[in-house]
């Protein structure tokens, strides 16, 4: 571990600089800030020699891994200076020259607690101008990363479990949640890193151990387990590379099954799991029904963002490497994944989210495709209510529900579609603005009854008035809409009025 008295150094210069993520944009305009998301490091680079200074120069050295003479990184750092630099292995200096040898980038973020930035530091990359990637390569804040972050539970938690940690971001996060927390990584470049990163934002209550899976922690048990583990399916052939953040060392989806099915024995009862993977439709078998499968015994809730063929997974994966169509080794690394999932019978490959709770009774246990944009601000908070919802209801019989008093969610609309000229609409839709995106068409008694959900009378009463007016049996009808009313809640269209 470094000195924490130059951690804390480099703290007061990056802040002292403005180098956040509204002094970088500041600096760089808006377009070469987004070009930087695409990895596109020139117009950044232009903008941050056009007006030199301290912010500059930590924006090239740190953010896009440029060298620049030793001067300008003693006048960006001044309290930590260039020897603090050196020694906590931010830079090397050659002949008057300071060349990074990582990156230390401003990360914005809203989580289940709120809106905040942190510096996370992280190995070269693509944007820093080094390709290919080292095979133990500390990636910084991905997608991936972004997406759990913005999945995880708003909930209080005594401790909490980050099963691969990489460069300490989920960590970080969690640690907003949890009175403390172990990061645990295969790589003790990783753990350098993770310890970095709550040390250089002052967080503390974080356990690094170094080791794989759940072995770090055999025994223990957690309110709170995340995990963006090394999911990427790749063959376990001679010439195909690995990289220790994305590749887990197993055949097929192995290591993504031993993570999910080690969840029951780790987390506290009622402590709930947020992990991302992949997962391969065997012989036919869906790879939503394995994912089921592994978690038997949980409340579980797998959503299948997309699903790719062989051919498209293997695309994907070798772009992420560097190997593009032109390349010399293109082909033959193609024919080693193709051949891979030929030999294990794979036809398609599902990437997605599981949300899972150690609860009895195990529900809600929902294995479903969800394609449709979502609004991932919404999402952490929309899954942890659909398992408190689905636990209410398994214990509220019909009769009970009909006596329950329902809203609609703030964030439902309606929408109804008609030819021209005809006397009432063809389609009725409910469209949701935040929890899973969902659009769904319903007929015209459940349009009803959700549209007179306004939390004054129960459910068995609207459908009573429903049924009068649709001149239909109010038996049959109660039958045919209780069972969707209950989907409505889990699926957040409706609540409880005593929320």
């Amino acid at each position: 571990m470094q000195p924490r008295s130059d951690i804390d150094a480099l703290a007061r210069d990056l802040g002292a600089s403005r180098f956040t993520g509204e002094g970088v944009v500041a600096l760089l305009g808006a377009d070469a800030q987004a070009a930087i998301d695409r990895m596109v490091a020139a117009p950044a680079r232009r903008a941050a020699l056009r007006s030199p200074g301290a912010l500059a120069t930590l924006v090239r050295v740190l953010l896009l891994g440029d060298a620049v003479p030793e001067a300008e990184v003693a006048d960006a750092l001044p309290t930590l200076g260039v020897d603090g630099a050196v020694a906590l292995g931010l830079v090397r200096v050659a002949d008057g020259t300071a060349t990074p040898l990582l990156t230390i980038r401003p990360y914005r973020f809203r989580d289940a607690v709120g809106a905040g930035e942190w510096w996370i530091a992280s190995d070269l990359d693509e944007l820093s101008g080094v390709w290919p990637l080292r095979p133990d390569h500390v990636l910084g804040v991905g997608g991936a990363a972004r997406t759990l972050a913005q999945l995880l539970p708003p909930v209080e938690a005594e401790r909490a479990l980050d099963l691969g940690t990489g460069c300490g971001v989920i960590a970080l996060h969690l640690r907003r949640l949890a009175r403390s927390v172990v990061a645990t990584d295969i790589s003790e470049r990783a753990l350098r890193f993770a310890a970095l990163n709550a040390a250089l934002n002052g967080v503390d209550g974080i356990e690094t151990r170094l080791g794989s899976l759940y072995e770090p922690v055999d025994g223990e048990r957690f309110d709170l387990i995340a995990s963006n583990p090394p999911f990427v399916i790749t063959p376990r052939a001679e010439g195909v590379p690995e990289y220790e953040y994305r590749d887990g060392g197993r055949t097929g989806d192995a290591l993504m099954a031993e993570v999910v099915r080690g969840l029951a024995a780790h987390l506290e009862p009622g402590g709930d799991a947020r992990l991302l993977g992949n997962w391969e439709t065997v012989d036919g078998e869906p790879g939503l029904e394995r994912v089921a499968a592994w978690s038997d015994g949980l409340a579980a809730w797998a959503i299948e963002r997309d699903a790719l063929d062989p051919v498209r997974y293997a695309e994907l994966w070798l772009r992420d490497g560097g190997t593009l169509p032109r390349d010399a080794e293109h082909d033959a690394l193609m024919t080693a994944w193709l051949d891979d999932f030929s030999a294990r019978g794979v036809d398609a490959i599902g990437m997605g989210w599981l949300a899972a709770r150690r609860a009895e009774p195990a529900t809600p246990r929902r294995f479903e495709a969800v394609a449709q944009p979502v609004a991932l601000e919404h999402a952490g908070a929309h899954l942890a209510a659909a398992f408190d919802d689905a636990a209410w209801l398994h214990g509220v019989d019909d009769a009970a529900l009909a006596a329950q008093h329902l809203t609609v969610a703030a964030d439902v609309t309606e929408a109804r579609h008609q030819r021209p000229g005809a006397s009432g609409p063809n389609v009725i839709e409910l469209r949701q603005g935040g929890a899973l995106g969902r659009t769904l068409s319903v007929d015209t008694a459940l349009a009803a009854l959700v549209g007179a959900c306004d939390g004054e009378l129960p459910v068995g009463a609207l459908i009573g008035a429903i049924a009068g007016l649709l001149e239909v049996d109010e038996a049959v009808l109660s039958a045919d809409l209780l069972p969707r009313v209950r989907e409505l809640v889990v699926t957040g269209f409706l609540r409880p009025v005593s929320d």
